[in-house]
């Protein structure tokens, strides 16, 4: 079944929804979430997204995330998506700066978030493909070699060049 999605106008007020496939088919505004998440050590979570997804497959990606659905609230969506993508729960998240982001296959308002976590990571099959971690220098290098999701280099990617 096609998920309902959220849709917003330019100021970030919903204004309706649509059905995923509609709201890519027609790269409408929505919400979505995106977390960086660090261990104790310092190192950033790296996975490569699955060929079969909807938008960017086989990318790399250093945020777990996705899309808010309709009549969901921000926050919960966040704590949604790092559960299902990696298995991560009960984590304290704080707060980045809220963005924009914007090409020719999504366009969407971003709730960012960072957390810490040293327990194990559990990939949902559907999402990711492969991970690791990385030391953020380590990341930033691989930032030119790599096929990496556009919008968080455009998002994160200046958040993660500041911890090297």
């Amino acid at each position: 079944m096609d998920e309902l999605v959220a849709i917003l106008d330019e100021d970030n007020h919903v204004t309706g929804s649509a059905p995923r496939s509609v709201m890519r088919r027609d790269n409408l505004r929505h919400s979505a979430t995106g977390v960086l998440v660090r261990n104790t050590a310092g190192d950033i979570y790296v996975h490569r997204r699955t060929p079969t997804k909807d938008v960017y497959p086989s990318r790399y990606d250093f945020a777990a995330g996705g899309v808010v659905a309709a009549g969901e609230d921000p926050f919960h969506a966040v704590v949604r998506e790092l559960d299902e993508e990696l298995g991560i729960a009960g984590v304290e998240l704080t707060r980045l700066p809220e963005d924009d982001y914007a090409d020719e296959n999504t366009r969407y308002h971003a709730y960012l978030y960072t957390c810490v976590w040293d327990g194990p990571v559990r990939h949902q099959p559907e999402e990711v493909a492969w991970g690791a971690w990385m030391s953020p220098a380590e990341l930033v290098a691989k930032f030119d070699e790599w096929s990496f999701m556009p919008d968080a280099l455009a998002l994160l990617g200046p958040y993660v060049r500041s911890l090297v």
